[in-house]
């Protein structure tokens, strides 16, 4: 099948509960491995999902259904972020007016809004009560978000987006698999001699725990630490900053896969014994 979000839901529903072994592919995927394509109908694009699982079967995985509780969270983080969308909407035009626009007309917009502002963020207050909530009555979820947030940097909005884009770190097993995932991996940009470009992240990312692993690595480096020590040494040496804080992503997310691995909770005070 074509991933296509929830217009696949009640499908995959179906026939998991059907028995049926069911093979859930990105659409990307799929349109790339067909090479040079053109027009497209539903009878073509059945041909082409056959064609490509024809050709790639030896890469088959087999779907597996999320857990209950996992849907109930990524329901909720959606809704979430849909508030916080709105919040932002409503203030961000108010501060710029208050900066640069007339004082009393600012004071004039924001009563008249007010009122939705109050009601977005006690909305904004109830679904993180009942996010905390669901993740407390789930032992799995509850140990994961522990492990996941005692590493400096990571805040429970970020172990949120982390755990659901790797299915509880099942169907993301790699840490390198999550950098590339969320496009903080960088590759190579060369070929032969005339084309030398510079090691580069791909624009193909979940954007969403893109910018969330940004803003938890600028949270890190406000901690005094090896994080804050190693990009003040780095730029020191001439890096590009953002090179360094991309390096400072790869380095959140191989610190939760090692907590998560292990299974105990980062030792700030580790000291690494050297021979």
């Amino acid at each position: 099948m074509e991933h296509t979000g929830l217009y696949n839901a009640h499908a995959l529903e179906v026939l998991f509960e059907a028995q049926f072994p069911v093979w859930l592919e990105a659409s990307l995927h799929i349109k790339q491995a067909g090479g040079l394509q053109r027009g497209k109908s539903d009878s073509v694009d059945a041909q082409r999902i056959a064609e490509y699982a024809y050709r790639f079967r030896d890469r088959l995985r087999l779907w597996q259904p999320p857990r209950p509780v996992m849907k109930k969270l990524a329901e909720l983080t959606r809704l979430r972020q849909r508030v916080q969308g709105m919040i932002s909407q409503l203030k961000v035009p108010l501060t710029e007016q208050k900066r640069f626009g007339d004082k009393g007309l600012t004071a004039q917009l924001g009563q008249h809004c007010s009122s939705s502002l109050k009601a977005l963020v006690s909305d904004l207050k109830g679904i993180e009560r009942a996010i905390k909530q669901l993740i407390a009555d789930d032992p799995t979820l509850k140990s994961l978000f522990e492990l996941v947030t005692s590493v400096p940097g990571i805040g429970q909005v970020v172990a949120t987006e982390l755990i659901l884009a790797s299915n509880e770190f099942k169907a993301i097993d790699d840490p390198k698999k999550l950098a590339c995932h969320a496009g903080v991996a960088p590759f190579e940009h060369s070929s032969g001699s005339s084309v030398r470009g510079k090691t580069r992240v791909n624009h193909h990312a979940r954007k969403s725990l893109k910018t969330l692993l940004h803003l938890a690595a600028m949270s890190a480096l406000q901690v005094k630490g090896e994080l804050q020590d190693y990009y003040q040494r780095k730029v020191a040496d001439g890096k590009n900053k953002m090179l360094v804080i991309n390096a400072l992503r790869n380095k959140l997310i191989h610190r939760v896969y090692a907590v998560v691995t292990r299974g105990k909770k980062y030792d700030k005070t580790y000291a690494l014994a050297l021979a």
